[in-house]
């Protein structure tokens, strides 16, 4: 049975080079591409397991560093560190990230997927309207994304959303205009909430973490990608 490789690696983005964390299957399949976008605390050691369990399940995953190699231990930097972040240039490190992903032999089809967690959640969301050769989106609690008219009309990707009940960042009322706007423009689209479950339950490595809840959506996630993952 192969194993996994995993390194850090440059991607063009940017007009420039950004940096990110590559994992995939010791074989010599064919896999379909994902892009795994950080929480605000950067990409730190929950992020890259993320995009090795990623791997495992049979994508070549690369998980861009957004913040060039910074990493936040408190919520105070996080927030300052997520607050600096021009969410543009994320977006373009993101669609750099994709590009990079359509060009290894290995990733097939050529059409990729994106799934983010709180900040990169939101992120994944815009790449559902703003990024290219998107095939499908996956966002977990991605609270700071609140769909226009313009947005859901400009969506080219179905759209996953996953979230948790006792989620203190993230109004109902927000999450219910998204799905709504989704909607509206007949957009492939599914919203869960998972009852009792806080905000960052997919976190194995806080006290947010809902063992549960977290199995459920990776499966959930799994079934979204392989359903839409298309040529």
């Amino acid at each position: 049975m192969s194993g996994l490789t995993a390194s850090m690696v440059e991607f063009k983005a940017n007009g420039s080079s950004a940096p990110g964390y590559l994992a995939y299957s010791d074989d010599s399949l064919k896999r379909p591409g994902l892009i795994v976008i950080q929480e605000w605390w950067g990409l730190e050691d929950h992020i890259k397991s993320v995009t090795r369990r990623m791997a495992e399940q049979g994508f070549v995953a690369l998980a861009p560093d957004l913040y060039r190699g910074k990493i936040a231990a408190e919520p105070d930097e996080a927030r300052k560190l997520a607050m600096e972040l021009n969410h543009d240039t994320a977006v373009k490190d993101i669609q750099g990230a994709v590009n990079y992903l359509r060009d290894l032999p290995q990733v097939q089809p050529k059409q990729i997927g994106v799934m983010g967690f709180c900040m990169g959640g939101g992120l994944a969301g815009q790449m559902a309207f703003r990024g290219e050769h998107v095939g499908a989106v996956v966002m977990f609690y991605g609270g700071r994304l609140r769909l226009t008219d313009s947005d859901a009309a400009a969506v080219t990707a179905p759209v996953l959303g996953i979230y948790g009940e006792q989620d203190q960042s993230i109004s109902p009322e927000t999450i219910q205009n998204n799905e709504s706007m989704l909607k509206k423009y007949q957009k492939p689209c599914e919203f869960i909430i998972y009852p009792g479950a806080p905000h960052a339950f997919f976190n194995d490595t806080r006290a947010s973490y809902r063992p549960e809840a977290a199995a459920d959506a990776l499966q959930r996630t799994l079934t979204w990608f392989k359903k839409y993952l298309t040529d």
